[in-house]
């Protein structure tokens, strides 16, 4: 009985005084808007980096644009992701005034995109050479070739390192808080900072993660059955 005195206690103190709840709330809506921002921009440049990379390896044409897609690769990979964010909203962007929503979203969609490609790329790779043989054997040029036949059959193949790949960078969207974004995680660390009590807003802000992450993989799951389906 006096635990669920306490636990109401708590909950009442994190979260009902002073409308404490709306920091989780808005940092939810603030983390969701960042992930699925930067998970556009990272499919964007990681197809069209694994692409470039691809077309190097298969026939050795766009020579420049693989020497700087590697650059982009070493640089990006090579380095952590908050360093990345620092890097963007107080040198780049350091002397304008812009959304640090913004911010987060170029700076994780920058840091997707080049895990994306590289896992891409080996999907494109991994398709049998003939199938490139085939689409030209049906009067396709190699863009055409890539885009109706190559592409579709390597999404396919890389659709669970795509879907967890997109899980990490949701929490890796955690970090924002290093440039004074109230995201998810900030949000129950202000209310932690208010209230002393770091067990219930952390506790909180966890278990939603954990949740959007079931809710993630629990729908992965069920795009990669009905693309298995298809292909029957």
């Amino acid at each position: 009985m006096n635990l669920l005195i306490k636990f109401s206690e708590d909950f009442k103190q994190n979260f009902i005084d002073a409308n404490r709840w709306k920091y989780i709330l808005n940092g939810l809506g603030v983390t969701l808007r960042v992930t699925l921002f930067a998970v556009l921009i990272g499919i964007a440049i990681g197809f069209i980096v694994a692409i470039i990379r691809s077309t190097y390896e298969k026939t050795g044409k766009l020579k420049i644009l693989n020497f700087f897609a590697n650059i982009y690769l070493t640089v990006i990979r090579g380095t952590p992701v908050v360093v990345q964010l620092l890097i963007i909203y107080f040198v780049i962007f350091g002397s304008v005034r812009i959304d640090k929503v913004l911010v987060a979203v170029i700076a994780f969609g920058i840091n997707s995109g080049a895990y994306v490609a590289e896992i891409v790329r080996g999907g494109i790779m991994s398709i049998d050479p003939g199938q490139m043989e085939a689409g030209r054997s049906l009067g396709f040029n190699y863009i055409q070739t890539m885009w109706h036949i190559i592409i579709p059959q390597a999404f396919k193949n890389v659709l669970p390192a795509l879907g967890n790949e997109f899980i990490v960078l949701l929490k890796e969207t955690s970090v924002a808080g290093y440039i004074a974004l109230e995201d998810l995680t900030k949000g129950g660390d202000i209310i932690r900072s208010q209230t002393y009590s770091p067990f219930m807003p952390l506790l909180t802000v966890a278990a939603i993660y954990l949740a959007i992450v079931m809710l993630l993989s629990f729908l992965l799951k069920q795009l990669e059955r009905r693309l298995r389906n298809s292909e029957r």
